[in-house]
């Protein structure tokens, strides 16, 4: 008889014992009655009368499904996001709600589709991260009574109809056109304004202009060519530029 009490005895210590990891904590249930939080470490519970539910506290990373969403301009998108938790209040999280991942799971699918609907699309794809905010500090306020806090959501994946992706290709090459354009004419301006420069100084400078076209017909004879013309009036005009080079070297 006295085996069998030790025997008891032993099997119920073993019973009672508990052990919780660092990253774990244990509501503790008397008679059905929250007690309290334990651990971590070694814990020691009253048989039949103690139960304990254990809670972890590291971040969770939950992938948010991806949904069929309609924006503000009546685009219809699939939109995949992820968001990340972890429980900061473990009574809380036991006994405010049945499943707190599958809570904070719905929830956010909810609260991306709402939040997600109020944008067009130029702004979901230019103010992602100002999105991302406003859906956690959403999902966030309806967690916190639930014990968790929601530390980050991000929208990893947007999907554009075909026919969408097409429009916004062609967007994209008008648009790299249109600078394409304003560069050229750019270009052509600057280059007028030169020109404009050096006609007023080769209209002040006769000579200059007879000296550049000889330089343009030094640099064509570099390219191989036997054969130059020389027009009569260039000629005459060569004749007098260099009696004014004359002139002016006696002067």
């Amino acid at each position: 008889m006295t085996y069998y009490i030790i025997a008891v005895a032993v099997v119920l210590l073993f019973a009672s014992l508990r052990i919780v990891k660092e990253y774990e904590r244990g509501v503790i249930f008397f008679l059905g009655k929250a007690t309290g939080v334990r651990g971590p470490g070694l814990i020691i519970l009253i048989p039949i009368f103690e139960k304990m539910t254990k809670v972890m506290l590291r971040t969770i990373t939950m992938d948010i499904p991806s949904q069929k969403i309609i924006t503000k301009d009546n685009v219809s998108i699939d939109i995949a996001a992820v968001a990340y938790y972890h429980v900061v209040d473990p009574m809380k999280s036991v006994i405010a709600v049945e499943d707190v991942y599958k809570a904070v799971n719905q929830i956010s699918q909810t609260t991306v589709r709402n939040i997600v609907g109020q944008f067009q699309l130029d702004q979901l794809l230019s103010q992602t991260s100002d999105i991302n905010t406003q859906i956690k500090n959403v999902i966030d306020a309806h967690t916190e009574p639930w014990g968790a806090e929601v530390t980050a959501v991000e929208i990893k994946d947007i999907t554009l109809p075909d026919n969408m992706q097409r429009a916004m290709a062609k967007e994209a090459e008008a648009e790299r056109e249109r600078r394409a354009k304003i560069v050229a004419a750019e270009g052509e301006f600057q280059a007028a304004v030169k020109l404009g420069e050096a006609a007023d100084i080769i209209s002040a400078h006769p000579v200059a202009l007879q000296l550049r076209t000889l330089q343009t017909m030094s640099e064509i004879a570099t390219e191989k060519n036997s054969t130059i013309i020389f027009p009569a009036q260039f000629m005459t005009t060569v004749a007098d530029a260099f009696k004014t080079i004359k002139e002016d070297s006696h002067k």
